[in-house]
């Protein structure tokens, strides 16, 4: 496994890949290092999706998950400069949504901007009770630029999705949970417990019915119904012939445990 500056990676259970915010002293602030470095990490996952089964992205320390860009290295720039910092995070977060794997996020602590935006673009998301959220953006005199405005009124609705990015207020993983945004909230202690249940549970599955189920909900909430029912369908179609699914079916009549095989 590579060795990165800014991110730890692991595998804390079969088919599952961990991978850890690791810039604590900075309460694992976005930096243009850790940008490169995710893009990496997503891009070689998209080339090669066998690598994992579930991913989860979690911060390193109690502290914060990812406070969001880091703005004393942003203090200074260039306009140039700020654009092609910006342009490693633009592709990190399309590196991130085309990842065919399922990612869930493991909030631990603090998420502003660009975390929170990160927080979204995993597929879903569990908090530590301490946990909080903001779009801080507009204090700051930019906007959300990693997803925020589409993605957190697709997780919560417009109306209210507008009065956080409007005003920058923080919200709680309580309110979190209650307006669609996160999963579920677990106390710190149990929070990767509880997520890498949830992932051992996804990889234990049939890994090319993962990524097809996640590719048709990700296709088709932008389609009008009748055209994501003919996605669906062609996702499903591409299920049929595959060596997986007969093992589960011959699993569920043996009365055992399927073994997939990705194939």
């Amino acid at each position: 496994m590579s060795t990165y500056e800014t991110l730890a990676l692991d595998k804390p259970a079969e088919h599952v890949l961990r991978v850890t915010l690791n810039r604590p002293e900075v309460a694992n602030a976005l930096n243009t290092r850790m940008g490169e470095e995710m893009l990496a990490v997503f891009d070689g996952l998209c080339a090669a999706p066998d690598t994992a089964r579930c991913v989860i992205v979690t911060g390193q320390g109690e502290r914060a998950f990812c406070a969001g860009g880091d703005l004393k290295q942003r203090l200074g720039m260039t306009d140039a400069q700020w654009q092609a910092q910006h342009l490693v995070f633009e592709r990190m977060v399309r590196a991130m949504v085309a990842c065919p794997i399922p990612i869930i996020a493991a909030v631990n602590g603090a998420a502003y901007g660009g975390g929170c935006e990160m927080t979204l673009v995993c597929d879903f998301a569990y908090a530590a009770s301490h946990a909080r959220f903001a779009l801080t953006e507009v204090t700051l005199g930019i906007m959300p630029g990693a997803g925020g405005t589409q993605l957190l009124p697709r997780a919560m609705g417009t109306r209210r999705a507008k009065e956080l990015l409007l005003t920058g207020r923080p919200f709680t993983a309580a309110e979190a949970v209650a307006w669609g945004m996160i999963n579920r909230v677990c106390e710190p202690a149990e929070l990767m417990h509880a997520v890498l249940e949830t992932a051992q549970r996804i990889a234990a599955n049939a890994p090319l019915s993962t990524r097809q189920i996640k590719q048709s909900v990700n296709v088709g909430i932008g389609l009008d119904l009748a055209s994501a029912l003919a996605f669906e369908i062609e996702a499903y179609n591409r299920m049929v012939p595959t060596e997986d699914r007969r093992e589960g079916i011959a699993a569920f009549n043996g009365k055992r445990r399927p073994v997939f095989k990705g194939s």
